[in-house]
């Protein structure tokens, strides 16, 4: 792996985030390098709440993948925190050896670290290769996820 660092992501860093978010036929539909305003007052909300964590995978300066991790309080499962992991993004060419794996387990450890009790997430029904990834690192189809665009 290298010298492999994870750390928060930056307002430079929003032009590879956006570009491995739209390196797939899902996000190729929905994200837009052409205009990163949104962007950066996305991030500019994510860095205002302690509960987001939007963070880098970079090795020798270059940014090679990503994910948002969110601490969520509740009261279900006898005031269990949660936390939830979101846009999982692994450079097309560093995927298969084992970056994403090494991003699930920092975000399991920092959700550790954080109370958490539970770790969860989705994945859009078309990612099967996803889906078999989740389950070797441990995570289960416990449930059915629903969505409503507003």
């Amino acid at each position: 792996m290298g010298d492999l660092e994870i750390r928060d992501a930056t307002a430079a860093d929003l032009p590879a985030i956006v570009a491995m978010l739209a390196d797939d036929p899902l996000g190729a539909q929905r994200e837009s390098l052409h205009d990163l305003t949104p962007y950066r007052t996305a991030l500019q909300h994510l860095e205002a709440d302690p509960n987001q964590h939007l963070v880098v995978a970079v090795r020798e300066g270059r940014v090679i993948g990503t994910l948002q991790l969110t601490v969520i309080p509740g009261l279900s499962h006898r005031g269990a925190t949660r936390a939830l992991i979101e846009a999982v993004r692994i450079h097309a060419d560093e995927r298969g050896g084992g970056l994403g794996s090494r991003l699930i387990e920092w975000a399991i450890g920092t959700s550790r670290d954080l109370g958490c009790r539970m770790v969860q997430l989705t994945s859009d029904k078309t990612r099967t290769d996803a889906h078999r990834f989740y389950e070797r690192l441990g995570f289960t189809a416990s449930h059915e996820g629903f969505k409503l665009r507003l």
